[in-house]
């Protein structure tokens, strides 16, 4: 199952579930924290582990980070691109937008490449939308989603 998350995307940056000490159950508190309902011990996931490392040590590059918390840097590239952390503007390294190639700091694509991608994806949605008038195909009574009851006036 967590191979399957892997595969589509899904990253669950070590969540803890069950508390070290008592085994009781942890809740999620905010900002990769969490507290057992039991006993009170806190932990952090790698996101709380990376977050609190980078407010003690600004500027800190992702070798750094990683060798100080644990955490891989696989697991922190991520966080970058998933938009949690950005990449310091004094800094040599950067990012690739994955359709142009333009260096950025932080997500998966350029404001530029973003916006046009959305554009289009709402074009073809409005597109969608008036050829087909938008509910008012028609469909076979008997298919899948057709009205099971008709109002008798």
């Amino acid at each position: 199952m967590e191979n399957m998350l892997r595969k589509i995307g899904f990253a669950d940056f070590s969540r803890p579930t069950v508390c070290k000490d008592c085994e009781g159950l942890m809740v999620f508190e905010g900002l990769g924290r969490y507290k057992c309902e039991k006993c009170g011990f806190t932990e952090h996931d790698d996101y709380g582990k990376a977050r609190n490392y980078i407010e003690e040590h600004p500027g800190a590059n992702v070798a750094q980070i990683s060798q100080a918390t644990g955490v891989t840097t696989k697991s922190i590239n991520n966080m970058v691109k998933e938009q949690r952390f950005e990449i310091t503007s004094d800094s040599r390294t950067f990012l690739r937008c994955e359709i142009c190639g333009t260096n950025i700091r932080f997500g998966r694509c350029c404001v530029n490449c973003e916006s046009a991608f959305h554009n289009q994806y709402e074009d073809k949605v409005r597109k969608a939308n008036i050829e087909g008038g938008f509910g008012k195909a028609e469909r076979d009574e008997n298919a899948e989603g057709a009205k099971r009851f008709r109002r008798q006036m």
